[in-house]
């Protein structure tokens, strides 16, 4: 399993970024957390298998929203990110 912490920067607010996000976990099975950060950047938390992930976090730099556009992506593998059963829009 691998875990990924990554904040996304650009226009990821008010688009539905969070929504489509967890849209495309679902679809790929990777469980976690999307949140929105004071800062105007998105957050997320995400565990599943290598192949995945990577999958995963090209489809995040794509900007899974429509209206979204995608400037910036930190990635950051987390091994102390939690075991996740399903993947959930906060705040």
């Amino acid at each position: 399993m691998r875990k990924v912490r990554m904040n996304v920067q650009g226009r990821v607010q008010g688009v539905g970024f969070r929504y489509m996000t967890k849209m495309v976990a679902d679809e790929l099975g990777v469980h976690g957390t999307v949140r929105n950060e004071d800062d105007g950047s998105v957050s997320i938390e995400s565990v599943g298998d290598d192949q995945v992930i990577q999958q995963f976090i090209q489809k995040i730099k794509d900007s899974p929203s429509p209206a979204g556009r995608v400037t910036y992506v930190d990635i950051q593998e987390d091994p102390l990110i939690e075991e996740y059963t399903s993947f959930k829009v906060t705040n």
